[in-house]
């Protein structure tokens, strides 16, 4: 099963992508031939060149101060009694005729003098860099790759050695613009078309993205994707940076915490053939070196700013060609010496592991089981879900469909010991004290994460749509009557939509806890019996009518929490005391997101997660499929995910049955 991931923290961050009309339309690429060879270098040849509509596409636009403050009042309604929503009401009205009016003000005129970007692209790294928290559960998430269709490709030597050569292949296809340019077809009978392709390469690019609306083709933005390769995010005292070097050759691979590195490109920058990499990475895993005493890999799971410390006593004992080695890297492929054993097993694994074999700091890692079971774990400060699941979905299908190496191939007949560097790192005391105290801390930590999932079987997608019901409003609806089942109560819930419609655009958050959810949820927990199946059916279709609204106007950029995060940056940024508004218990209520919850389809991917965002939250990954329902769920101790699962479930159940005209089960 899988459900999905992005994840958002301090407040919100990633998620799935919406776009209007998802329903039916298609979400794919403009143009492409696919290369030929027994070494191709390339997944596609587009027609269109990769970035041809960056330039063009729309700016993210800045809320009205007025929609904002009503969306937000709307958000905290089913959250608060009367005395805190009036209280919460004069402050919004306070703020929006004094000094929200004017950083409002201050902020447009920004806006307008940084037409290159957008309003939200400049804070939103700085939060995620300045946060100090470890990316260990608290940013990173991580989807897991279906296995390979044909079995015996699973062995874990030839698929490493295919999704490695299939990644490099990416790479250069995204690095040579022959990438198709990512595209949302509302019409694809028009905009999907050869014809329409080879006519759209000839707009200038300052022009492409109307050429594309012409026939309602909706561009997304790409500016994230160099992020993908030769990238990490280096620990720096109060605020890490990000660091890309796309002249270096070479693939990290770790194997029982040791460290090895090798050129998957040639001196030419040619993917290097595929009977090499087979060869060093079988090289790496016959070498029988034992985990290193003082695992270095625990260091990226520490507090940023005492990594930073630590990073630099590395720097200053001798280490610092090995770290550049490591910082450069095209990616890191983590090779684990053990099978994945179930679904819990597998979150576990790909979401934290053992710390010893992993460097958290890469932008992506791509980690595989002794079974095949393959997954990626990707730093969350340099970009969002569009841009990995884009990467997932492409290197699923190449090393699928025209994989480098079959499972009777032979590795090619080269000297490995020289291709291959293993990294040697010099430690002193303080260095080992360090890696000590990491390792305390990442497994006390981790020992505290629970995980587990469920599959809904009896209907997804298809069923709901028949009823005229938006699938992601029921899964949203059945979280809020679960919570409620368990907890009786309506709490802060955060739902991630990609902006990626919009030059440099991130995401906006829907807030999934309305009235609507709120009153269905005390009449299907409460009082069923109270209801007829018709107004229960009633009930359920103004949720679904009034989320799709919150997810429509959140893709568009209309959203309330991306423009009071701004407001809140740009008061702090001109040494404004902070605004009443943000010192509100409410606003800090509706901040501590208890729900956080976040979804990607995709044929490619198997299961996915992250860890709750709060100490008493849940971390909520899912899918709604054509025929199920899948859930991804984890919980730190004093909230109880075995129960909530069981909830969701019965809600899932009462819901279907109301549509189905049946009464709720008791």
């Amino acid at each position: 099963m899988r459900a999905l991931v992005v994840r958002p923290r301090l407040g919100p961050l990633p998620g799935p992508l919406w776009l209007p009309g998802a329903g039916g339309t298609r979400r794919r690429r403009l143009g492409a031939e696919a290369g030929a060879g027994a070494e191709r270098q390339y997944l596609q040849r587009s027609v269109v060149p990769t970035l041809h509509f960056q330039p063009s596409l729309p700016r993210l636009p800045i809320p009205k101060l007025e929609d904002t403050m009503k969306r937000y009042l709307s958000a905290q309604r089913p959250l608060l009694d009367d005395s805190q929503f009036r209280k919460t009401e004069q402050l919004c009205r306070s703020f929006e005729s004094g000094l929200g009016q004017a950083l409002h003000a201050q902020l447009v005129a920004q806006d307008k003098q940084n037409k290159h970007t957008s309003y939200i692209s400049g804070p939103w790294f700085d939060m995620y860099l300045s946060a100090r928290d470890s990316v260990v559960l608290n940013f990173n998430p991580f989807m897991s790759f279906n296995p390979d269709p044909k079995p015996d490709y699973n062995d874990q030597l030839t698929r490493a050695t295919n999704l490695t050569v299939s990644a490099v292949r990416f790479m250069k296809t995204l690095r040579a613009g022959l990438l198709e340019p990512e595209v949302f077809h509302l019409n694809p009978a028009k905009s999907d078309t050869d014809a329409f392709k080879r006519l759209i390469r000839l707009v200038p690019s300052s022009l492409a993205w109307y050429g594309a609306y012409m026939v309602n083709a909706y561009p997304l933005d790409m500016s994230q994707y160099f992020r993908l390769f030769n990238s990490t995010r280096l620990p720096k005292p109060g605020r890490d940076e990000l660091f890309t070097n796309e002249k270096e050759k070479h693939l990290l691979v770790l194997r029982n915490g040791n460290f090895y590195v090798f050129d998957v490109l040639d001196q030419d920058g040619n993917v290097l053939k595929a009977a090499e990499v087979h060869a060093h990475l079988k090289y790496i895993l016959s070498d029988g070196s034992p985990a290193p005493q003082f695992p270095l890999a625990y260091l990226t799971s520490e507090n940023r700013d005492v990594w930073a410390g630590l990073r630099q006593e590395l720097l200053n004992n001798g280490n610092k060609e090995a770290l550049e080695k490591v910082d450069s890297a095209l990616f890191c492929l983590c090779l684990d010496g053990f099978p994945i054993t179930d679904l819990v097993h597998l979150s576990h694994t790909m979401l934290h592991g053992d710390g010893v074999n992993r460097w958290f700091d890469k932008s992506f890692s791509l980690i595989m089981a002794k079974d095949g079971n393959a997954a990626i774990n990707f730093e969350h400060s340099w970009g969002d879900g569009v841009a990995v699941l884009r990467f997932f979905n492409e290197v699923f299908k190449d090393s699928t469909q025209t994989p480098a190496i079959t499972p009777q191939a032979q590795p090619a007949p080269v000297d490995s010991s020289k291709a291959v560097q293993k990294l040697d790192f010099r430690l002193n005391d303080i260095l080992k004290a360090g890696i000590t105290r990491a390792k305390e801390k990442f497994d006390s930590t981790v020992q505290t994460l629970t995980v587990d999932s469920i599959q809904f079987q009896r209907g997804g997608k298809e069923f709901l749509k028949r009823h005229k019901i938006s699938p992601d409003a029921v899964a949203q609806l059945a979280f809020q009557m679960a919570f409620f089942r368990q907890y009786g109560q309506t709490v802060a819930t955060y739902e991630s939509c990609s902006t990626a419609a919009f030059k440099h655009g991130r995401t906006e958050t829907v807030r999934p806890a309305s009235v609507f959810t709120k009153k269905c949820s005390e009449a299907f927990v409460r009082e069923p019996s109270q209801s007829s199946t018709d107004q229960l059916r009633d009930m359920i279709a103004q949720c679904s009518k009034y989320h799709n609204q919150l997810t429509k106007e959140a893709a568009m950029g209309q959203g309330f929490d991306r423009h009071l995060f701004a407001l809140k940056y740009l008061a702090a940024a001109e040494g404004h005391p902070l605004p009443d508004l943000y010192q509100d218990p409410a606003y800090g209520q509706i901040n501590h997101n208890i729900l956080s919850t976040s979804t990607l389809t995709s044929p490619a991917v198997n299961i996915g997660g992250f860890a709750p965002v709060v100490p008493d939250g849940f971390g909520i990954g899912y899918g709604v499929h054509d025929d199920w329902i899948g859930c991804n769920i984890s919980s730190y101790p004093g909230r109880d995910v075995r129960e909530f699962l069981r909830c969701v479930n019965k809600a899932l159940g009462d819901i279907f049955d109301v549509l189905e005209g049946k009464p709720v089960r008791s």
